[in-house]
């Protein structure tokens, strides 16, 4: 009897220890994102078995812009609600709502801050993995020394799967009043 008050007693110790840490990274993630209002990246998007790199500004909230590193020169543009895909190659340009993308869950910082609250967290030697299921199926990772976000793995409207990795170069840069503006209907 004595032997199972003990080993409670240490399976308690180690549960509040092992949350307590976990919280702990919450929090620290938390208040870098609470810190941060740009971000410029580099990146490689695995879309089911196509990978495409490029790089990145992203600004708080809702705007995005990329430049892939491809033979139609793309690039997109996310202003809010609004996302464009120019192929410069050819001088065209596609319009696209963005209202029931998963890409709102990174684009907005209090979506991503939902999204480290409500997450189940799970942790290795080198990243922070937050898994969420709200209206859709999120996977946010975070860089365990430093905090940094490393990337994320959505399924997308039409049920591609995203693998989405970054490297971050710059963080809180101001950019230009027209980086993130839509280009004109063709």
């Amino acid at each position: 009897m004595l032997v199972n008050v003990k080993f409670f007693k240490l399976f308690l110790i180690f549960f509040f220890l092992t949350a307590n840490l976990f919280a702990n990274e919450k929090d620290q993630i938390i208040n870098q994102l609470n810190n941060l209002n740009s971000l410029e990246f580099t990146f490689n998007q695995l879309i089911n078995d196509k990978t495409e790199k490029g790089s990145c500004l992203l600004e708080f909230p809702g705007k995005l812009k990329c430049d892939y590193f491809d033979d139609k020169e793309k690039e997109l543009i996310i202003n809010n609600k609004r996302l464009a895909i120019t192929q410069k190659k050819y001088n065209k340009t596609y319009y696209y709502p963005i209202s029931k993308s998963p890409f709102l869950n990174i684009l907005y910082k209090d979506k991503l801050l939902e999204i480290v609250q409500l997450s189940e967290l799970e942790v290795n030697d080198q990243m922070i993995k937050l898994d969420y299921s709200g209206e859709s199926q999120v996977s946010v990772m975070f860089d365990k020394k430093n905090l940094d976000l490393k990337g994320w793995k959505i399924i997308d409207q039409y049920n591609n799967n995203i693998n989405f990795t970054l490297n971050v170069v710059a963080k809180n840069d101001v950019y230009k009043k027209d980086t993130f503006k839509i280009p004109e209907i063709n």
